[in-house]
């Protein structure tokens, strides 16, 4: 949540919160949720559609798509876990020049905060006078440089387990739905595309509600895309299986 200080001495002021309204698009979980919950059911569905069209044995294809399902879950969670990690590790030692910059120079960073201020339409001596308390309180002026410099906040990082933590729980959720009617004694593709195009519309639905895209437009988009990977696979699987077979 950000914060707002006012008055005179900001080192003593109490931080007004923000008006806290907005959608949060940070991508600490989300994202990987999102994203892992799709890349689960497509990758999955797409990878048991291909040895399906293999003409392969019920046992194996959910052999295929447990090791589908585990291998993607570990990978998802190790690629959003390192990413994150080396973001979050590049943000805090920008943030630690920045420090070193305001401890050295203050002056100067407040003046370079002053025309900031003033480039966006505001009064030199108004600019000038924010700058300065806003200056007074070392962490505030910290948390306003790195907003308006690198365009981040220092309190508000994302964390790299909860990033990988979300993308492999979603990942194996999104991955286990065309698994699950071969589990339940399945013995033909249907059921699990039925399934799977369920909850590829699904996904894509509740993706909408953090755009601004419509519900059934998303939901359909992500079917579709669905739908041509898996049918892509299908067909590879036909050529090459009939070619091994």
């Amino acid at each position: 949540m950000s914060v707002i200080t006012v008055g005179a001495d900001a080192g003593h002021q109490p931080r007004i919160p923000a008006a806290d309204h907005h959608r949060d698009v940070n991508g600490g979980w989300l994202r990987p949720a999102v994203f892992g919950a799709v890349d689960g059911l497509v990758s999955n569905f797409a990878l048991m559609t291909g040895v399906v069209g293999g003409a392969v044995s019920n046992g194996t294809v959910i052999l295929t798509g447990l090791a589908g399902l585990a291998a993607g879950a570990c990978s998802m969670a190790a690629g959003e876990y390192t990413s994150v990690a080396s973001q979050r590790e590049l943000v805090q030692a920008e943030i630690e020049v920045e420090r070193l910059e305001l401890s050295r120079n203050p002056h100067g960073e407040l003046a370079e905060l002053a025309q900031l201020y003033v480039s966006r339409g505001v009064d030199p001596e108004l600019a000038h006078e924010v700058a300065r308390q806003l200056s007074a309180d070392p962490e505030l002026a910290l948390e306003v440089h790195a907003r308006e410099e690198l365009g981040v906040d220092p309190t508000d990082l994302p964390s790299p387990l909860v990033a990988a933590g979300s993308s492999f729980l979603c990942f194996a959720l999104g991955a286990l739905l065309p698994l699950l009617p071969y589990l339940l004694g399945a013995t033909t593709l249907l059921p699990a595309l039925l399934l799977a195009g369920a909850g590829l519309f699904l996904c894509g639905a509740v993706v909408a509600r953090v755009t601004a895209r419509s519900w059934w437009f998303s939901g359909l988009r992500q079917l579709v895309l669905g739908g041509a990977a898996a049918g892509v696979t299908y067909l590879l699987g036909w050529l090459i299986g009939g070619q091994i077979g």
